[in-house]
């Protein structure tokens, strides 16, 4: 097949592509079946309903067929594929064909998990599918995913236990599995603060990347320690040593100012609080007024990268920015709406919407 461009030749990415059990793709290969259904969420398709009568329209026939796609795959034979696919296998897959459409990872990558709310009744799971994703917010681009499913048996404290549920427990170490598949080198790994752990952070050190991690109660020593340094007299001192930047966005009748404070004289923190390759801490302070009410809420920072006020702001925001990915999975392509019992089919689907 002639080389028609990391579109065209898409196909090629998936020709070995795993799956469960024996599977002859005699009249549809899954490599087929899976770059049907990518190119159909591509272009904002919601379900497999719409991709596959939009795959099946005359002039997506005559595309697919000088991809080498000869025939368009019914509903039910999609649907049978992408059970069969082994998701480990999709991943990998789609990882090689994301680093050609991107050159290099020397990003911001934030990194979270979203619970597939549609497989909590499957009935033989302890709990839903939880999936990690890896975005790289510049670009909106998904890079990698790795998901889990029932509870972690990791071990965390009553605080901690508090801060968060315990299904959620199950992210942590599928955050770390993703750090060392990837290759993160140069990039700044931002995340919230459930993944605000040292083995994660030693994880993106040896990744050759560098992180932020927000810091909360799970974490209260640190959190602690860290609020007491930006302390009213402490601020003023950064301010005039222009250690502190300010940013106000204006939407409608919503006013949100944001205030960033940085120190890099991490050793007043180093006592038990030894952090791999820790260089610098941050607080930001938002207010947001909106309907006559106004919020005030502190944020907590870690970063082994030596930063200024400003690019803690572009950071942090490019950190909540994967809030927006998991909304557009839930709301546009309603993941949490599926009716799907089949659990590689929801992690598949899930892979590819991610793109």
């Amino acid at each position: 097949m002639r080389d028609m461009g990391i579109i065209g030749n898409m196909p090629g990415y998936f020709e070995y592509v795993e799956t469960t059990r024996p599977y002859d793709g005699y009249w549809h290969s899954v490599r087929n079946v899976v770059t049907i259904v990518l190119l159909g969420s591509l272009c904002g398709l919601r379900n497999l309903p719409m991709i596959r009568e939009w795959a099946a329209g005359e002039r997506v026939t005559e595309y697919l067929q000088k991809m080498g796609i000869p025939r368009v795959p019914s509903y039910s034979h999609m649907m049978v594929v992408l059970g069969l696919i082994e998701p480990v296998s999709l991943g990998l897959a789609m990882e090689s064909w994301i680093v050609k459409v991107v050159s290099a990872v020397g990003k911001t990558i934030a990194m979270d998990g979203k619970t597939e709310r549609s497989t909590e009744k499957m009935g033989t799971y302890e709990s839903a599918v939880h999936i990690v994703s890896a975005h790289m917010s510049e670009l909106g681009l998904t890079i990698g995913t790795e998901a889990v499913a029932g509870k972690s048996n990791e071990m965390c404290n009553e605080r901690e236990r508090q801060f968060t549920c315990s299904s959620h427990q199950s992210i942590k170490p599928a955050v770390r599995e993703l750090i060392k598949r990837l290759d993160l080198k140069d990039a700044l790994i931002v995340a919230d603060a459930l993944n605000c752990q040292k083995d994660t952070a030693e994880a993106i050190v040896e990744a050759g990347a560098d992180y932020l991690l927000e810091v909360k109660n799970n974490q209260p020593n640190l959190c602690d320690g860290i609020s007491e340094l930006f302390a009213v007299d402490e601020r003023m001192d950064l301010i005039e040593n222009d250690k502190a930047a300010i940013e106000l966005d204006k939407h409608g009748g919503r006013k949100e100012y944001r205030a960033a404070y940085v120190r890099h004289d991490v050793e007043k923190l180093m006592t038990g609080h030894e952090w791999p390759g820790l260089a610098c801490m941050g607080a930001i302070n938002r207010q947001v007024e909106a309907n006559n009410v106004t919020s005030d809420e502190w944020h907590y920072y870690i970063s082994s990268r030596e930063m200024g006020p400003e690019e803690l702001l572009r950071h942090a925001r490019l950190e909540w920015g994967v809030e927006s990915m998991h909304w557009l999975l839930d709301v546009h392509f309603e993941e949490d709406k599926m009716r799907l019992y089949n659990e590689n089919s929801v992690k598949n689907l899930n892979i590819i919407h991610n793109v």
